[in-house]
């Protein structure tokens, strides 16, 4: 191409009308990609909720259509109804069971934690007290909590053994792995500046661990709940003290469906509280710094 074309086509590329077409393309991309984020936004909430609603409806129509009684499988609106009137029930049963839930958290988050960086510190330690840990997790609850239960006076102490034992491990797997996975190169200017091991862990181990942490934080929280009620089960005690397992299953002696029905949307909707809550906690501490958190334009 001489130069003479040259000129002629870099005269056209800056002609008011080329760059009027090319102004007219960005602000279309740019249109087209704050209206898909847009639309992402709307259908991360919207999505979830009409889902539900067509469930919801669903299940009420094969009740009416069918005409199936109640003490089979009771409608939605029975069941809102008979959460209102065994709310007080109802709620001191879940205040029992959530407060397991959350002593079995945090205890699971010292616990877990604490030995994490007490495997990190000491080879031997871990070598010695991981496959114990391993152990505990991959046996059933259920055939640990009667040993619990007989050797254990308190019911509630028992109870929060339990959830724990569901817990912790979790947060011990994930924080030790985080705590391992720092970037060596990051060791290496450590140990050449001769960092001593709490420099190290303070300032290199357990930041990189933070986002492993807090994923095994979120995992833990809903362990927390499902053992709080299957210990409850497997203890089959009641009286004041007990929490909403002990709930369904006296609903389910009576026939009481609808409680039944009741108490497992409480168990659900907190299951689900607790697992926002955490994420929203992990978004905050993460969203400045790790890649997981951060938000980039697509």
């Amino acid at each position: 191409m001489t130069q003479t074309t040259l000129d002629e086509v870099s005269a056209q590329a800056t002609t008011p009308d080329t760059m009027k077409a090319h102004a007219d393309t960005v602000d279309a991309e740019e249109f087209a990609r704050a209206r898909k984020q847009r639309l992402d936004k709307i259908g991360t909430w919207a999505m979830p909720v009409i889902v539900v609603v067509l469930t919801v409806f669903a299940w009420d129509q094969i009740v009416r259509i069918n005409e199936i009684p109640h003490y089979i499988l009771p409608g939605p609106g029975r069941v809102f109804e008979t959460l209102i009137n065994d709310w007080s029930v109802l709620f001191n049963a879940w205040t029992i069971t959530m407060a397991i839930t959350i002593m079995a958290l945090l205890v699971a988050v010292l616990g877990g934690a604490g030995l994490a960086i007490l495997f990190t510190q000491s080879r031997l330690t871990e070598m010695a007290l991981y496959p114990y840990a391993v152990i505990l997790q991959v046996t059933p609850i259920v055939s640990i909590a009667p040993l619990i239960f007989i050797y254990v006076e308190s019911k509630l102490v028992g109870l929060l053994i339990c959830a724990w034992l569901v817990a912790f491990f979790p947060v011990l797997s994930n924080t030790t792995l985080g705590l391992n996975s720092a970037d060596h190169n990051l060791r290496d200017l450590f140990s050449i500046y001769k960092a001593s091991r709490w420099q190290r862990l303070r300032y290199l181990q357990l930041p990189s661990a933070l986002p492993y942490f807090l994923g095994g934080l979120r995992i833990a929280g809903g362990l927390a709940l499902i053992g709080a009620v299957v210990s409850e089960y497997v203890a089959g005690t009641g009286g004041i003290g007990s929490g909403l397992a002990f709930t369904i299953l006296e609903a389910g002696y009576r026939l009481n469906i609808p409680r039944m029905f009741a108490a497992l949307f409480l168990i659900a909707v907190t299951g689900v509280v607790i697992y926002a809550i955490l994420s929203v906690i992990s978004h905050l501490l993460l969203r400045k710094w790790h890649e997981s958190a951060i938000k980039r334009e697509q």
